[in-house]
This record gives structure tokens, C-alpha cells and sequence, in this order.
């Protein structure tokens, strides 16, 4: 049941029929039992800039349903993920920098579902104290996004 399927490039899954399409597989960093689930939408309107810099408890995984997301992740350079793509983050102690709509002039929607660890909150903000401590651990930025 290990067995490698070709059209979907995963060594883990039982051969899916045609009708199913597999948008993401990752291995998450473990998960002690007590966490909770949350699955949410979010509409950000043309331009908007998405949560200021913040991290989650638990891993999240995503789905552009519409439009384009930018998205960095601490240690990873920023990029769009457009419509039909998908997106993760370990969670833990790793700053989300942005999850803002990309587009100046149509809306973005994505859904994300997201675990929280045992008596964590699922979402926190993170002070600009933290931010300059661990601004080395930040991948450069493209020169137009300092402007």
C-alpha cells in the first residue's frame, strides 16, 4: 500500500482514483496529543496586507482558492503562491512575516487549516523586539520590497 504513485509522486498515499487530486503531502515536526484543528477562510480584499508579523502554535497547511498570496516564512524568501497552489508552516517557533494578497486590484481567498498545540493559542502576534533579535534569520528581501 507503500507503493509509489506515478501521477501524484508520492511514496506514502494508497493509489488515489482519478477524481482525487493530491495538492500537498508534507511530514510535519510531531504533534503531542491534546492539540485542537481549525480550518478557516480568508477573503483579503485587493492589496491588503495580511496579519502583521505573527507564528502558530502548530503546523498549517494551505490552499489558494483564489487569486495570489504573498507568503514568507522565517528563513525562507518571500514568493507568491497563486490559485490551485498550496502552502505550509512547521508552526512552533518560527515567524510568519506575511500572508497578504498579492494583487493591487482583485481579491485573494485561501483556506488553511492549522493544528494547535496543547494550551497554545493558535495565533500570536510577534513584537517588534523579536522581530530585530531574530531579523538575521530573515532570508533577504527582493530590493523593491524595502521601498
Amino acid at each position: 500500500m507503500s507503493e509509489k504513485n506515478p501521477e501524484h509522486g508520492s511514496a506514502h498515499e494508497v493509489s488515489l482514483p482519478p477524481e482525487v487530486t493530491l495538492l500537498q503531502e508534507v511530514t510535519p515536526p510531531f504533534f503531542p496529543d491534546g492539540g485542537s484543528g481549525m480550518t478557516v477562510i480568508v477573503d483579503w480584499p485587493p492589496g491588503h496586507p495580511g496579519l502583521p508579523p505573527h507564528r502558530h502554535s502548530g503546523p498549517a497547511f494551505g490552499y489558494v482558492m483564489e487569486g495570489a498570496l504573498r507568503f514568507e516564512l522565517e528563513g525562507d524568501p518571500e514568493h507568491v503562491v497563486e490559485a490551485g497552489g498550496t502552502f505550509w508552516e512547521p508552526g512552533g517557533d518560527v515567524i510568519h512575516y506575511q500572508d497578504g494578497n498579492a494583487l493591487p486590484d482583485a481579491p485573494t481567498k485561501f483556506l488553511v487549516t492549522m493544528v494547535c498545540a496543547p494550551g497554545q493559542p493558535m495565533l500570536t502576534l510577534v513584537d517588534e523586539e523579536e522581530l530585530k533579535e531574530r531579523a538575521h534569520l530573515r532570508a533577504p528581501r527582493p530590493p523593491e520590497a524595502d521601498l
